[in-house]
């Protein structure tokens, strides 16, 4: 559920999200918060793009298992623009595969790129 920090790792993942959103910046990345469709502040919007559970379900993957593990999440729902772009970061980064399946399609992000080619 949205906002929920029922979760052990809770802190642990906000903390890892927030160290990647830094090495995100420093490659070139800006929130794309034109999905965010709440009447808040841009600032605001940027902090709201954090919890979107792809995110916390790829920080998880990063933290969890074994390095070099594929990361594999799923969705019933499409994944935003911005988390596409994010999720282009985090591969390059953290040097991961991570398989996103949204309601559309597998999107099979590595080495900062995605199989879509940016349609979907």
């Amino acid at each position: 559920m949205a906002g929920d920090v029922a979760h052990p790792q809770t802190d642990q993942l906000h903390a890892f999200l927030e160290t990647l959103s830094d090495k995100m910046r420093k490659e070139g990345y800006v929130p794309d918060t034109s999905c965010v469709l709440h009447d808040v502040d841009e600032d605001e919007k940027g902090n709201l793009l954090y919890g979107h559970s792809e995110r916390l379900a790829i920080a998880f993957g990063i933290l969890n298992p074994a390095p070099g593990t594929t990361i594999r999440v799923a969705k019933n729902v499409r994944v935003c623009n911005d988390c596409h772009v994010v999720t282009k970061y985090i591969s390059k980064i953290m040097e991961r595969e991570i398989i996103v399946r949204d309601v559309r399609r597998f999107h099979n992000f590595k080495e900062g790129t995605c199989s879509c080619g940016d349609y979907w």
